[in-house]
């Protein structure tokens, strides 16, 4: 697994909209994209690609723009990049040896602890660890 630039900027949009998660307003795309750095037309078509996955829902109009489409602590990051990514085949071709069987085994051992992490995390949890370090750059010491 690596951390394409897609599903960062993903997460970095979906945080956005986690923070405005309960309000009645959509967050625009060019709101989000301002505050992120992310290309607009790019976002778009990230954000078309994560409510056609059931992450985010859209609201048409002068007013529109996107919403959760659950609540920030019911969407890990595992679901996040299994909608833009895809999920990995485990499976690899047979060990001819112990050696290659050895590797095969740790390899496997990588993708399930990964697969794990990404699915411990929420969207909640990763701006509560931002909003953390916000605190922290925040505080003088004398």
């Amino acid at each position: 697994m690596e951390l394409s630039c897609k599903t960062e900027y993903a997460l970095l949009a979906l945080m956005a909209l986690a923070d405005g998660y309960g309000r009645d307003e959509p967050v625009q795309i060019s709101q989000i994209a301002q505050e992120q750095g992310i290309p607009d037309r790019y976002l778009e078509q990230l954000l078309a690609t994560l409510r056609r996955g059931n992450l985010v829902r859209s609201q048409r109009g002068a007013k529109g723009g996107y919403f959760l489409a659950r609540s920030p602590w019911q969407i890990n990051l595992l679901d996040v990049w299994a909608c833009l990514e895809g999920t990995t085949p485990v499976t690899q071709p047979a060990a001819t040896t112990p050696e290659r069987a050895v590797i095969h085994h740790i390899w496997q051992e990588v993708q399930q602890a990964t697969h794990a992490i990404w699915q411990k995390y929420t969207l909640k949890d990763l701006c509560q660890k931002r909003d953390s370090l916000r605190q922290r750059d925040l505080m003088y010491y004398i």
